[in-house]
């Protein structure tokens, strides 16, 4: 009994060590110009994003490898499909660029602050969630439409420009968010 509540508790890291694996067959798929099954598997992809979280939770399965495992997971996802999209000619380049240079940049400065500080402390900000909500609906959009023919109207540049305004409120966010925490203490006093 006590190996199968371990083995439950193993399931959410399981499910996104499998999104995870998705990644580069979901990428394959968009290249052959299977876009039907590369939609499908976004879909199951995002599913299994929610299970595992859920599952966490519920199980209180919560794990520094999850903790870890489940953004990267989110990251390969949503990277590798922009990627792909903008080789097969359905999203600018620079579209792409930004995406990836906000990423790396959120993740140079909390390097920066860990090993200056010892502690990156940077939580997600709103507008990060808002972005990556935005970024997944985008990808999603532009795969239904060309995998299941969808007629999507202007429901796709919405999502996009929606996309670039979030992308650059957020990483303007994070390097007022990382400069502050750079500055020194007594520069932060408030002096009244």
């Amino acid at each position: 009994m006590n190996g199968k509540a371990v083995g439950l508790r193993d399931l959410p890291n399981a499910l996104t060590l499998l999104r995870l694996l998705t990644v580069p067959l979901t990428m394959w798929l968009m290249v052959e110009g299977r876009m039907t099954p590369a939609f499908w598997l976004f879909v199951a992809a995002g599913v299994t994003d929610a299970l595992d979280g859920f599952l966490a939770r519920v199980l209180d399965a919560r794990t520094q490898l999850g903790r870890y495992l489940d953004p990267l997971a989110d990251k390969a996802l949503l990277i590798g499909i922009y990627l792909m999209l903008a080789v097969t000619g359905h999203l600018p380049w620079w579209l792409v660029a930004l995406v990836m240079a906000r990423d790396g940049m959120i993740l140079a400065g909390a390097w920066f602050v860990y090993t200056r500080f010892g502690a990156a402390a940077v939580k997600p900000l709103f507008i990060s969630k808002v972005n990556t909500a935005a970024q997944i609906v985008l990808a999603a959009l532009v795969l239904a439409a060309l995998g299941l023919g969808l007629d999507l109207g202007r429901l796709i540049p919405l999502a996009f420009w929606t996309v670039v305004a979030t992308t650059l409120a957020s990483g303007v966010s994070y390097v007022v968010l990382i400069s502050r925490r750079l500055q020194p203490a007594s520069d932060r006093i408030d002096r009244r």
